[in-house]
């Protein structure tokens, strides 16, 4: 067993996800390489400081770049805004340290494709934090997808809905402002790579996106961006699918849902419901044939570090310590795992071509 010293950019929602989970993941899954907490940057001193004696970190600092370059940290996590991704990952790279970034990869496509680069070319560790592939159901349906239980797929719907500004005198935040924190920028991420884990790469699409709230309290006249999006796409495989989007879906609280349909059955899932997945099998007597619910336990992927009764459940935080595995696995093997950063980068392009296809009304080859 050796430590390793893990620095966290960020201290907020994600910052603090992600500080409980290295705290957490050698007692889950008894790591051979145990993360100590290092260092915590956040904007000010204050905060800076606020975090370090909440989470646990030995120092605390407002400028990242100290954080990055200093020696007793030896992995960095990436749990600050979209727009400050890219710097901070280069540097990173330039000194060949690991990097777990938070979804998106980057504010853009541009910046994708250059922190994807920076990263080969550093030959060091770099993940993509897309934790709600990993619950145990979703890793389960990737298992049956691969051993061709349902057929080939034919049919995907994917949708990540919220409510979360569906009241429209809610007043303006930093989500309001820029691509890269609307809709398309903050939820259709997950879903999308979920889609392309699940369905495989995605082809062609066409997409339409609005702000359906052209106005809050606090915009003071600045525009704000998107509400809601969809696109119809076409998968590498030939398979058709829909995938949408929205921050204003009324009701809707972890709509991170997948529908997939195969030739020789179909599967469903719903984040509200995380601990569940529902499997058709068309091979069932026909009296028998309908979708069952299957109850995750310790059967399934990585559940039985977290509890040994089936049906207990796993919860939000689970799947960020998953990912925390995965990535002191990539450290310690030297191995790239799932996610990388050039995975990332394949989101922010299927992206970028759904801003071009509401742009100009038409189907885009990717």
């Amino acid at each position: 067993m050796r430590h390793i010293g893990i620095g966290i950019i960020g201290g907020g929602y994600m910052g603090k996800a992600h500080a409980v989970a290295m705290s957490a993941v050698g007692a889950v899954f008894n790591t051979s390489l145990r993360p100590r907490l290092e260092m915590v940057c956040a904007t000010s001193d204050a905060s800076a400081e606020r975090y370090r004696s909440a989470f646990g970190f030995a120092r605390a600092t407002s400028d990242w770049r100290e954080l990055v370059a200093d020696p007793r940290v030896e992995a960095i996590v990436i749990a600050s805004p979209q727009e400050t991704h890219r710097v901070i990952a280069e540097m990173a790279f330039s000194l060949k340290k690991p990097v777990l970034c938070e979804k998106p990869l980057g504010a853009s496509l541009e910046d994708s494709v250059a922190m994807a680069a920076a990263a080969a070319a550093s030959g060091a560790v770099n993940m993509v934090g897309f934790n709600y592939i990993r619950t145990p159901a979703s890793q389960y349906a990737r298992a049956l997808l691969a051993r061709g239980e349902i057929g080939k797929i034919t049919w995907f719907r994917g949708e990540h809905t919220e409510d979360f500004d569906a009241d429209p005198q809610k007043p303006a935040s930093w989500r309001s402002f820029g691509p890269a924190n609307g809709t398309m920028g903050d939820l259709a991420p997950h879903m999308i790579n979920a889609a392309i884990a699940l369905a495989g790469p995605i082809a062609r699409l066409s997409a339409d996106i609005a702000t359906v709230y052209t106005d809050r309290p606090g915009a003071e006249g600045r525009p704000l961006n998107d509400d809601i999006g969809q696109f119809m796409c076409r998968f590498a495989s030939g398979a058709m699918g829909h995938l949408s989007f929205s921050r204003i879906a009324t009701g809707r609280k972890m709509g991170y849902a997948y529908e997939i349909t195969g030739t020789e059955g179909a599967i469903r899932f719903d984040q509200e419901d995380q601990n569940a997945l529902w499997l058709y099998r068309a091979s069932d007597p026909q009296a028998e044939r309908g979708f069952r619910k299957i109850l995750t336990g310790p059967a399934h992927p990585d559940y039985l570090a977290f509890c040994q009764g089936p049906g207990h459940g796993t919860g939000y935080q689970d799947q960020i310590i998953i990912g925390a595995r995965d990535f002191l696995h990539a450290i310690e093997t030297g191995l790239p795992v799932w996610p990388t950063f050039r995975e990332g980068m394949e989101v922010n392009r299927v992206i970028a071509a759904a801003h071009a296809s509401h742009a100009t009304g038409g189907w885009i080859d990717l």
